[in-house]
């Protein structure tokens, strides 16, 4: 999927049943440049601020499930309304952005658009969220049940100890040990050793391959 602007017409799309009027009042009232990628790897979305020759530019990857996809878009829009407040002059993910980014979090859940697990997960983080998404490892675990299954894919912690793995690059790994919060896995080509998230996608792969 190409990197392009979105009509607003198609937004509702990406978006859960009954939350694009909400969304499209912010994106009005602020102007905002709003496009749709192809999945990236290492982010899920992007906010860059206005400037005198341009308006604010907000991008969310377009492979995400409509949870997944709206949770990243509040997650940007507290980046914009952040910097509204306060220009460059706070940290990215600082105090001020957790208060924004919570209080527009409790806006869209008290209408109830979550399913419950997601509603839960985002309860429990509602007052000091992580960075991202990808790094509350119990919000990510409940977002993967509204995904497409993909053949073979599971998350690291569910193969047992010693299986085979490979990930987006192709490179397999095999699974060790547990190391506090995350797995050390060696990898099969190079013997040198890796840590990984628990809820890291991965592909299972057999023996011979």
């Amino acid at each position: 999927m190409p990197k392009k602007e979105v009509p607003v017409d198609h937004l509702q799309h990406y978006l859960p049943p009954g939350t694009g009027q909400q969304v499209m009042t912010y994106l009005h009232q602020y102007k905002v440049h709003l496009t749709i990628t192809r999945g990236r790897k290492t982010i899920l979305g992007d906010y860059r601020h206005r400037t005198h020759y341009d308006a604010h530019r907000i991008s969310v990857n377009g492979n995400l499930n409509a949870y997944s996809f709206l949770i990243t878009l509040l997650h940007e829009l507290a980046h914009l309304l952040t910097f509204e407040a306060h220009t460059n002059r706070v940290q990215a993910h600082g105090a001020e952005w957790k208060k924004i980014y919570g209080e527009l979090l409790f806006r869209f859940l008290q209408h109830k658009i979550f399913p419950a697990d997601i509603e839960k997960e985002l309860m429990q983080s509602l007052h000091n969220p992580a960075a991202s998404s990808c790094a509350e490892e119990g919000l990510l675990r409940v977002l993967r049940n509204y995904d497409e299954k993909k053949e073979g894919h599971h998350l690291l912690e569910e193969l047992p100890f010693g299986a085979l793995f490979s990930i987006a690059d192709g490179r397999i790994f095999r699974k060790g040990e547990k190391l506090r919060k995350r797995f050390k896995c060696e990898e099969v080509k190079t013997k040198k050793w890796y840590l990984f998230s628990p809820v890291y996608e991965v592909r299972r792969v057999a023996s011979g391959e």
